[in-house]
């Protein structure tokens, strides 16, 4: 149990998630490129993004790098997460899908 404790307070449980992130967001685009589905590009990187930022804040405060690099991280996670948004409602209003304003 003492392993479990020193792996998630030293901040290596989030190396971890951030490296299977970065493998499984790969692995989607490439999959999305030889397939033609799946997301776009620009919306799996902000998606991806959004969460890895909030993964770095984590670390952050378990490692206690300091209030700027939380900040940083969680301001970082508001960028991707508002860009990963608005790519969406964009994409929605194109394809007239239901979250489309216009098709009520």
């Amino acid at each position: 149990m003492e392993f479990l404790e020193q792996f998630v307070m030293s901040g290596r449980i989030v190396d971890l998630m951030l490296a299977v992130l970065v493998v499984e967001t790969i692995w989607l685009a490439w999959r999305g490129k030889r397939l033609g589905k799946g997301l776009p590009l620009a919306q799996l990187i902000t998606n991806a993004g959004a969460g890895g930022s909030l993964m770095l804040a984590l670390k952050a405060v378990l490692t206690q790098a300091g209030l700027f690099w939380v900040v940083a991280a969680l301001l970082a996670s508001l960028v991707f997460h508002s860009s990963d948004l608005f790519l969406r409602w964009t994409s929605a209003q194109r394809s007239g899908t239901p979250g489309d304003p216009r098709a009520r």
